[in-house]
């Protein structure tokens, strides 16, 4: 057995410089031993590593020079952060095989390198949890105003995570204690110390009180999903949170609170979007019973129209938009918040997508007439932001009186339904637009009908690699359309 003693848990210079060593000396993994100085267990720090004299070890047999990928450097590095005992064990396994095997780390199904990706990215965690929860406390010594934390981490990541604080705040002077060492911001230099024990920090400061009633200010009931709020905020760091304190007591109450919320009365539509109504859009209506001859009087029969609710809160409703003789028809949802302010269809973000995947497929705009299931904007006021809600299939219904006047008039060829709202409309059925999708369908009224997705689901997809694959799949049913448009 070759032993190489660590000085400390974390310093990856040491052992890379005494596991290439040994690798170099052919120390086979089995034979191969790593601990921490003044310890029982594996670390991270070596003393000097002596290679013995190979004929001294009967099969260890030294080899040439290698050099490793800056991938396993990069994985290494953060494997070593792991609380894990056995974790030299597993780099230096890898290590061994790399000379053999260079594009090892790129191998993710082997046993090794899934284990060793996977302790990085719990290293990975780590890090991310301690930047949410650590919580400084203030105090005072003979120098001023001073901050003080403690903070268990579920991994080594003191090191990795202490420059995240220096820029973050940079004019204080800042300690994190922790059981496996310690912190220190002093406004120019950070410094790092031996590890520490919870009676050295402030068990509370007169700030705390103030963070608690911010916290417990902004605990939506509504939206309170306690897995979820576990999975962020696992239990193991609630000890550490001056708001864990209130965390069972909110919970507790939700249901209250919630049922409290529901009866309350609807709140006055927002005045400041009322002032951006044209001046003329509400004068002069015609009767939103009668039945419309032209687009000309259904976008000014919209504008009178009190068929649902969604009018009062909305600055203007929101017509379709193109030519009259449209051989092709695209329906949305409704109009959003940009359309709601320019009183036209798809000029928003998702009106973005569409342009593009339009272009893609070999379909001008300007030859398609575009509208919305629903004609007016359906939100809910969050501080000075509007955040769109679904409607619900009696909105859809009230409004299918327009979109069916919209369709009369234009006399499409194909209709293409964008999204489940729009597929009611269009269909009247709920549709399964994953699984309908880029199938033609055949309409009462003797037009072609295509569902797919709405170019605000492409937002919404928050992987890369996902959204361009969404993206290429709604750009092939926008090709399907044209050629049904052939």
């Amino acid at each position: 057995m070759t032993t190489a003693e660590l000085a400390s848990e974390t310093d990856f210079v040491g052992w890379r410089r005494a596991a290439r060593e040994m690798r170099l000396a052919g120390v086979e993994p089995a034979a191969a031993r790593f601990v921490v100085a003044g310890g029982t267990g594996q670390g991270g720090l070596f003393d000097a590593f002596e290679a013995a004299d190979p004929a001294s070890r009967g099969a260890v047999r030294p080899e040439r020079e290698f050099s490793v990928p800056k991938a396993f450097v990069d994985l290494a590095q953060a494997v070593i952060l792991h609380r894990s005992a056995d974790r030299f064990d597993l780099l230096y396994r890898l290590l061994w095989r790399l000379r053999d095997e260079p594009d090892l780390v790129k191998v993710i199904s082997d046993p090794d390198v899934a284990d060793a990706i996977e302790r990085a990215k719990n290293v990975s965690r780590a890090a991310h949890k301690m930047k949410a929860f650590v919580r400084f406390r203030q105090t005072y010594d003979n120098q001023g105003e001073a901050w003080v934390a403690w903070f268990e981490p579920a991994h080594r990541v003191l090191e990795r995570t202490a420059p995240f604080f220096q820029r973050r705040f940079t004019a204080m002077r800042w300690s994190i204690l922790t059981p496996d060492g310690s912190a220190f911001w002093d406004g120019e230099t950070l410094r790092f110390g031996p590890a520490a024990t919870r009676d050295m920090a402030p068990t509370e400061d007169a700030i705390e009180e103030f963070w608690k009633t911010y916290y417990a200010s902004t605990f939506n009931p509504a939206r309170l999903k306690v897995k979820t709020m576990q999975g962020e905020m696992a239990k193991s760091y609630w000890k550490n949170l001056p708001e864990a304190a209130l965390i069972p007591e909110l919970v507790a109450s939700a249901q209250v609170r919630m049922e409290a919320m529901v009866a309350a009365p609807a709140p006055d539509p927002n005045a400041r979007f009322a002032k951006a109504i044209a001046r003329d859009v509400h004068q002069d209506r015609p009767h939103a019973e009668a039945t419309p001859d032209t687009v000309t009087a259904v976008e000014r029969g919209v504008q009178a129209c009190r068929r649902c609710p969604l009018y009062r809160d909305a600055t203007q409703g929101v017509c379709g938009e193109g030519p009259n003789s449209a051989r092709l028809m695209i329906v949305g949802e409704q109009p959003g918040d940009q359309e709601d302010l320019a009183g036209r269809p798809f000029v928003g973000p998702a009106g973005q997508v569409l342009d593009a995947a339009l272009e893609e497929a070999g379909i001008d705009r300007s030859d398609i007439y575009v509208t919305n299931a629903v004609k007016h904007f359906k939100h809910e006021p969050r501080g000075k932001r509007r955040l769109h809600k679904t409607p619900n299939a009696g909105e859809v219904q009230a409004c299918r009186w327009w979109l069916d006047a919209e369709r009369r008039l234009i006399q499409p060829r194909v209709i293409v339904a964008l999204g489940a709202t729009a597929g009611l409309a269009v269909l009247g059925r709920k549709p399964a637009v994953m699984r309908e999708r880029g199938r033609p369908l055949t309409l009462t009224d003797g037009a072609t009908g295509v569902l797919t997705v709405h170019p605000s689901y492409l937002l919404r997809v928050p992987d890369a690699a996902a959204r361009d694959v969404a993206r290429a799949d709604f750009v092939d049913d926008l090709k399907a359309v044209r050629r049904l448009l052939a």
